[in-house]
């Protein structure tokens, strides 16, 4: 049923928000309180008067008017409180509470949590007395000193002063009778490239947008008093994925982490103000909400249910939900402000020209405006944001610019220069060495050892390289171009390179980065010109340095491009010595006239032909790491359904297919609609050619699906919907085909490698996805190696998916598991769904832990019964509510009766920080240290009434050494457990693992045994047993 939303916040922010909102048929209508002229009665979105500032009468609101969502705009009102009380008055709310927003409403108080959590930001201090402020700053020497405010009531505005004089007289403003603020804090102006990098979070994952780059001057050139923001683009172009990674993972999943581990979860959108300095990347400041205008360009681009985000988000279940964003586009914002911004601005003026942008195909956003006697009138400050999405930078900021041309009103004061630092990145692109990312000396002579490939040396005319690293040339004029347009990429090879590294062959991953990088210039009609790469690694290993360098090379021949050179860099620790990633970037060129359509050209009717490829990319390698995880076979083992002769790693590692040049010509015939790889899934590819208006419909029984594939299907446990949306099946490319032409189009590919006419471009599908793809459960049962299919099923039908095994987790406050089980259980492909976490204590930080994953909880307190069985009876009886099939104790300090465990007999698993046999009645860590044993570590096993070593399920074997400490070794021992217990839980909830009537773990057949010790015990199939059930009796 749709709901009715309030979206908080009167700018342009919050019309940005309750216009992307608007397009959710999940919402009926959008509130806005108090709004603007921009979201008074349009269509699905009006204004409210109720006063936002009383929260109370805010809650009132939301029950009178059935308010399903509440999102708040204004960080002023999350630093209230407004969600903390809304949720506990049972309305949900979209944002931060009071204590995770302090992150943005405290000056001093995030500089303090970053310097308490080692994340880089300026040199800074706070103050209270504009005294000790101005000594600071007289002992300081710093390039320039940012001086803001901070208090209930201090401005938002920062002043840059560029002298010590003009900082005091700063401090001296804001302090004087305390009217803009109670302290002020001053810090380093941090000069480079500033970024804003933004997340949703549930408070454990975190989803990236992209990145933007706002423009805070008030004049072109940088020039004025700084602004809350006179414009912004995004994405900006040219920032490496590996930096972007860095970002995520090293400053937003570590501050989302780090808020959680002291108590204040975050669960909202949470922006970073960064700057790429020559030290690095150093954080500038935080944003409780998007910014404003960033909101503004990060929301046109996001392909998702905006609302079915939030709702992931605030359930916690953002993984299952992540946010996909339009690529080949490029999103310009350009602020118009009222005359005297950013101080007291004149109000009244009337507007004109809104209808002339609209028919522009722009989104006018109202920030300052509103309705007086019909006619749309300035309020002051920031007015309007025009908001341009076209297929490149220079076309979207040329959009923007006409625009405003079209909008008028008296003294309105805008940037004309939005986006040119951006256009300077095009033609300069972002390389940052970091101080810490450097290549040592023993490195570089390494890499000095190394043979110069001519490959390095250019392969086509117009590339020479001089200089080392990344200093080269490229002659355009000699590669015989007229009128041509640049088109850039960069991939990144992400977990198919640890994959690699674990199977020790580095021969092919070279061929996959060119590969990606090649196909996607395809996808413009661009014919490569040149490319280079980045390596960055714990340690340097020559051998392996010069294997990947043969194998980029290689491809650079093939695809008829010039390898300009590489890049090495050493990554200090905590890097493991063998941890490498590697990244790559190539351009390439397509006259003017000769560019692929895109989207816009689809249309119903059209053809489908899709380009065979057997190789497995992008992200369908984090479902491929998990699936190896908890399966029987290594990337050592023979391959599914060969002879022996190949590994299943060398399957895995096998290259994609690299398109070019033999299909450009076909490209550039007129005849192609659009082509689009598949790198990131099917589905993903396919979506990338189509406009809304259309859909599509495949029939996967048209095409050869390899066998990897129908091998990752079984023994992963997916769906055929979760199949094509992380992996390609088969399929490396798409193109779009006028039907006319299809097989004659066709025919001219099939000359060159496998094509097939696959499907067909239907009109828009209103209900359900987007892309339909027909049978692809039946071919993925065709395409499994004959081994895994039933020899005594005549006639092969497509299987469901496996029904999930409801799991409770019993607790108690001192463990530490509960965080690996919900993840574990959130991978696609796992056969547990965590349905109840109970405790015998409440409080505890579980309980909160399975609140944000959207886990129902129960507190049964032992010290309210009687007797062990009393309590025992009550536990039982709420599994029984629940339909529990598996228990796992996770830190659960009670002892369970005889009757409970003999009812739930091989359904309770259980970690011991020990190698069976178990030791009793001792200390884990403090024994093995004393006995001189040399190997402890942790056992998940199932908990009987006697301990056996026979019901171990996966062992984590730890070296103990002499250096060894008790602490040191039982932070160790806590890792395996969290390593091995949803190891252990997937094998039980998959059937792998099972317990025997004899009270030993038996295995499925063929099953190989997943640690040494195990390894040790595996026995042969019991007499009467039916042939794929064997029991492994794992001895100590």
């Amino acid at each position: 049923m749709a709901e009715r939303v309030l979206v908080i916040g009167s700018g342009g922010r919050e019309h940005a928000l309750a216009w992307k909102l608007a397009q959710s048929p999940h919402v009926k209508h959008v509130f806005v309180a108090p709004g603007n002229a921009g979201t008074a009665d349009n269509r699905k979105i009006s204004n409210s008067a109720v006063l936002v500032s009383n929260h109370t009468i805010v809650t009132q609101f939301c029950k009178d008017h059935n308010i399903g969502l509440v999102v708040v705009g204004p960080e002023a009102l999350l630093a209230a409180g407004i969600v903390d009380d809304l949720r506990a008055a049972g309305v949900r709310c979209f944002g931060p509470g009071a204590r995770a927003a302090q992150l943005a409403s405290s000056s001093s108080s995030s500089k303090a949590f970053l310097q308490r959590q080692g994340l880089p930001t300026a040199r800074w201090a706070a103050f209270s007395t504009p005294q000790e402020a101005c000594r600071f700053i007289s002992s300081t020497d710093f390039p320039a000193w940012v001086v803001r405010a901070q208090g209930p009531v201090a401005r938002r505005e920062v002043t840059i002063a560029a002298s010590k004089e003009e900082a005091c007289r700063a401090v001296q403003e804001i302090m004087q009778d305390r009217m803009f603020g109670e302290m002020v804090v001053i810090e380093e102006l941090l000069q480079g490239e500033e970024l804003s990098c933004s997340c949703f979070t549930d408070g454990v994952t975190v989803a990236s947008m992209p990145p933007a780059q706002p423009h805070k001057r008030l004049l072109d050139g940088e020039q004025g008093p700084s602004t809350a923001g006179m414009g912004a683009y995004c994405p900006v172009p040219q920032v490496p994925e590996a930096l972007l990674e860095q970002i995520r993972g090293g400053i937003l999943q570590h501050i989302v982490d780090s808020l959680r581990q002291e108590g204040a979860a975050y669960v909202g959108v949470l922006q970073t103000g960064l700057m790429l300095t020559k030290e690095g990347v150093k954080i500038l400041n935080f944003k409780c909400q998007f910014g404003d205008p960033q909101c503004q360009v990060i929301l046109p681009l996001l392909k998702n249910d905006f609302y079915e985000v939030i709702q992931a988000t605030i359930d916690g279940k953002l993984c299952s939900c992540m946010p996909a964003w339009l690529e080949n586009r490029t999103a310009v914002c350009v602020v118009m402000a009222s005359p005297g911004y950013p101080g007291d601005s004149d109000k009244g003026m009337e507007v004109t020209g809104l209808l002339q942008a609209e028919e522009l195909g722009l989104q006018v956003f109202h920030g300052g405006t509103a309705l007086k006697d019909g006619r749309l009138v300035t309020r002051g400050g920031r007015v309007l944001a025009i908001t341009a999405v076209r297929q490149d930078l220079m076309e979207a900021l040329a959009e923007a610019n006409r625009g405003v041309a079209t909008i008028h009103f008296q003294g309105a004061t805008f940037r004309r220069d939005i986006g040119h630092r951006g256009l300077r990145l095009l033609r300069q692109p972002l390389a940052l060495m970091y101080k810490d990312r450097h290549v040592g000396a023993g490195a570089r002579e390494a890499l000095s050892c190394l043979p110069q490939t001519s490959a390095v040396r250019g392969t086509r005319a117009g590339g020479r390289s001089e200089g080392g690293g990344f200093a080269a040339f490229f002659d355009l004029k000699a590669s015989g171009y007229d009128d041509p347009i640049l088109v850039s990429q960069t991939k990144g090879l992400g977990p198919k390179l640890q994959v690699a590294q674990v199977c020790k062959r580095h021969d092919t991953i070279g061929q996959d980065l060119v590969a990606l990088c090649v196909n996607e210039l395809l996808a413009q009609g661009a014919e490569p010109l040149f490319f280079l790469s980045h390596l960055s690694c714990g340690k340097l290993d020559a051998e392996v340095m010069e294997t990947i360098k043969e194998g980029i090379a290689e491809a650079c021949r093939s695809a008829g491009c010039a390898f300009l050179g590489e890049e090495v860099t050493e990554v200090a620790a905590p890097c493991a010595p063998g941890h490498c990633d590697l990244a790559g970037f190539a351009v390439g060129a397509v006259e003017r006239g000769q560019r692929l359509p895109g989207l816009q050209r689809a249309r119903e009717g059209d053809a489908l032909l899709g380009l065979g490829s057997p190789g497995i990319h992008g992200r369908g390698f984090g479902v491929v790491r998990s699936i190896l995880l908890t399966s029987s076979l290594r990337c050592s083992s023979p391959a599914p359904g060969s002879c022996g002769d190949t590994t299943l790693g060398d399957v895995l590692l096998t290259p994609g297919k690299m398109f070019s040049p033999a299909l450009l010509p076909i490209l550039r015939s007129g005849h192609v609609k659009g082509f689009a790889p598949t790198a990131e899934g099917l589905l993903g590819g396919i979506s990338r050619l189509l406009p809304e208006h259309v859909s599509a419909v495949l029939d996967a029984l048209s095409w050869k699906i390899p066998e990897i594939f129908g091998w990752l299907y079984k023994e992963g446990n997916l769906s055929a919907e979760e199949m094509a949306q992380t992996l390609p099946c088969g399929i490396g490319a798409v193109l779009v085909v006028q039907k006319e032409l299809a097989q004659h189009v066709l025919q001219d590919i099939q000359r060159q490698q496998e094509a097939w006419l696959i499907g067909r471009v239907v009109a828009a599908c209103h209900t359900g996805s987007h892309i339909e793809v027909e049978n692809l459960a039946e071919a993925l049962q065709l395409s499994s190696p004959r081994q895994l299919l039933d020899a005594s099923t005549a006639e092969i039908q497509p299987q469901p998916r496996k029904r999930k095994v409801k799991v409770a987790v019993l607790v108690s406050g001192a463990g530490t598991a509960l965080p690996a089980l919900i993840g574990c259980a959130r991978e696609p492909g796992s056969c547990a769904q965590l349905v109840l976490v109970i405790s015998n204590r409440p409080g505890v930080p579980e309980l909160r832990s399975a609140a944000r994953a959207g886990i129902p909880t129960r507190v049964i307190d032992h010290k309210l019964y009687g007797s062990r069985s009393e309590f025992d009876g009550t536990i039982d009886r709420v599994l029984e509510e629940f339909s529990v099939e598996l228990i796992c104790l996770s830190g659960f300090m009670r002892v369970l009766s005889s009757p409970f465990l003999r009812k739930w007999k091989g359904k309770i698993l259980n970690a011991s920080p020990s190698l069976f046999p178990l030791i009793k009645d001792g200390n884990a860590q403090q024994e093995p240290l004393e006995s001189g044993f040399k190997v402890t570590g942790c056992t998940v096993h199932f908990v009987l009434e006697e301990p056996g070593a026979g019901a171990a399920i996966r062992r984590e074997p730890l070296p103990a050494g002499p250096g060894d400490t008790e602490a040191a070794l039982g932070e160790r021992l806590q890792e395996a457990e969290l390593r091995a217990f949803p190891l252990a839980l997937q094998l039980v909830a998959s059937g792998a693992a099972w317990l025997g009537a004899h009270g030993r773990t038996c295995w499925r057949r063929q099953s190989q045994s997943l640690s040494p010790g195990e390894e040790q015990g595996r026995g042969a199939a019991s007499p009467g047993e039916p042939p794929e059930r064997q029991e492994l009796r794992a001895g100590p």
